[in-house]
Formats: structure tokens, sequence, C-alpha cells
């Protein structure tokens, strides 16, 4: 099977398994995160000339294990790396390229403190946070619906979040957030 192939099959598996009931987050983790994610990383990998095809299918599954499990939201970067490396192995997809996805998995919470050491790892983690910026109404309704939060609270938590996202990001896609960043603080403050 060809690596276009594998990635749109990836993409289909992972938007099914986020339209699920069991999905405790929603269709809105595709709709409104995982798709802006890949957009942001297929972005910054061609301009950082890095592996398109490693970066998108690391963007698509990022978040996988968090949306097929929520018992495994705490750790998902470390339950997501490992799924990853099973869905790619079904697929006899290169192990050197799996490693390199599931090392981008492993590293790219803003939460999480780790050593982000290849250029795809960067990208990730900076898609991941940029993403946020793209869909704020998504984060107020996670921290107001789902986590069920005040007002105040709830702003407080989307607010450091975005700080924590933000610091996040390489300086290329500080670049292409930072107007984003300073108009929604403005907006929330």
């Amino acid at each position: 099977m060809n690596s276009t192939k594998i990635t749109k099959e990836i993409a289909n598996l992972v938007e099914k398994t986020c339209k699920k009931k069991s999905n405790y987050y929603g269709y809105g983790a595709w709709s409104h995160h995982i798709v802006s994610v890949v957009k942001y990383a297929k972005i910054l990998a061609k301009k950082l000339k890095a592996d398109e095809e490693v970066i998108e299918i690391a963007a698509l599954l990022h978040d996988y294990a968090s949306v097929l499990d929520k018992k495994l939201y705490p750790q998902h970067h470390i339950h997501g790396a490992r799924l990853a490396g099973e869905i790619l192995t079904k697929y006899k997809y290169p192990k050197a390229k799996i490693e390199i996805i599931k090392k981008c998995i492993l590293n790219h919470r803003a939460s999480i403190k780790r050593k982000r050491a290849s250029i795809e790892e960067k990208i990730i983690a900076s898609a991941d946070s940029m993403a946020h910026f793209d869909n704020v109404d998504s984060l107020l309704q996670l921290a107001y619906v789902i986590h069920k939060m005040g007002i105040d609270e709830g702003t407080k938590w989307v607010l450091e979040k975005l700080e924590r996202s933000y610091k996040k990001l390489i300086p290329e896609a500080k670049e292409i957030i930072e107007k984003k960043y300073k108009a929604i603080q403005k907006a929330l403050e």
C-alpha cells in the first residue's frame, strides 16, 4: 500500500474514532483541533523542509489515544505513541519513520516538559499549539461544557493553556500565530 493511501486510511480511522459516541471530547476533537493541527504541521513541514508524510501522520495520530478512550488522556502522549506504532506496523510502514512519528506524539504536549530533539518533534508540538489559536471556541467549550468550570475559572484555564501553547512554539510558528495570540489575550482579559 502506498504512503498516500496509508495517510488517507489513518485520517479515516481518526475521524471515525472522533465521531463515536464513546469519544468524550465529541466530533470537535476532529473538526476543531486535529484538522487544524494537520494544516499547521503541513505548513511548517514545507517551510522547514521536514518529511511531510511523517509530519501529516504524526499530526493525525497525536491525540488518537485520548479520543479513543478518555481514561488514556492523562498519559495520551505515551499511549498515543504506542498505538501509532501498532497501527503503522500493521501497514508495514518503515520502522525508522514509525520511530520518528512515535517521538513526535510522545513529545507534543505543552503541559509535559520533554525535550524535542528533531525538527519533526518541534513541528508537531508547535502545530498542536497553533491549532488552539484557530479554535478558541473549542477551548471555551472544553472549559465550560466538558470540564464544567465557572466563568472566571474557565477563562483563566483557557488563557493559561494558550500561554503554555505560545511558549511551546518554534520561532517560525510564533511568526504565524503572534497576532492571533495578542488579539485573543486582549479579548479574554
